[in-house]
């Protein structure tokens, strides 16, 4: 590979990394390469549609043809059919639909899904969004980062209020997501859709790393929370399972 075709992928790395679109600074200073380098490969990515510039100069993030490159590499390969499996198995141990997310482009982005056999249920296809600031996986999300991203991430903007349990106030959001990161066990309680419960769990990737969650879904008039949190050294021993397959097939392509 060429030293050009590396010095691209140290920068697509640097921003697919970021919860938060990057200036060019930190992309000169993450990847040590010059100012005219940085320059010249950013628009080349930015024209081929791998990185999208910003609007008002707020930096660089992930592009379309990326993001449609990173969303067949979850949905398919030996992983998706491993996952899938794990996944199948929770939902015959818990009855309720059983998803595996991922943070995207500042929000929930939903990657595998089992549905329980229940006519009543949540429908969402794998490629569907949901906020970062309501729902089970997001919060798990977003515990996990910097203080200084999520706080931007969560001032850029008068958090909507999807039903009347949806937190809207950063102070005491940002209070559960400390209890989040603590546990390292997130739940929503109709802050999303009203009548609907969740719970999700990280799945960790290399290095420690969180890659992904397992989140449980539920109507409240079937499932409780409490009841729902019972299930929790089952949702665990599935995030673990996932996490140790991500990375065993990792290793074989690292």
């Amino acid at each position: 590979m060429s030293g050009g075709s590396l010095r691209a992928l140290d920068v697509i790395e640097a921003i697919a990394k970021s919860p938060l679109p990057l200036g060019l600074n930190t992309i000169i200073a993450s990847t040590g390469m010059s100012k005219a380098t940085a320059y010249r490969l950013l628009d080349e990515l930015c024209e081929a549609g791998v990185l999208l510039r910003e609007p008002k100069g707020a930096g660089f993030s992930t592009g379309p043809r990326l993001n449609a490159i990173s969303l067949n590499l979850m949905s398919n390969g030996s992983f998706r059919a491993t996952r899938h499996a794990i996944l199948r198995t929770l939902v015959s141990q818990i009855g309720e639909t059983c998803n595996f997310t991922t943070f995207h482009n500042g929000a929930v982005l939903y990657v595998d899904r089992v549905e329980s056999e229940w006519p009543l249920r949540l429908h969402l296809q794998p490629g569907s969004v949901t906020p970062l600031f309501c729902t089970s996986s997001g919060k798990l999300y977003l515990s996990q980062m910097p203080a200084l991203q999520r706080r931007r991430l969560l001032t850029a903007a008068p958090i909507p209020r999807f039903t009347p349990k949806t937190i809207t106030d950063p102070t005491k959001l940002e209070a559960e997501l400390q209890k989040i990161r603590r546990s390292r066990v997130s739940t929503d309680d109709e802050g999303y859709l009203a009548g609907l419960i969740s719970l999700a769990v990280p799945v960790y990737g290399l290095n420690g790393s969180v890659m992904g969650a397992v989140a449980v879904h539920a109507p409240m008039a079937r499932l409780s929370l409490d009841r729902c949190l019972a299930y929790l050294p089952q949702v665990r021993r599935a995030a673990a399972d996932l996490g140790e397959a991500y990375r065993r097939i990792a290793a074989r392509v690292t």
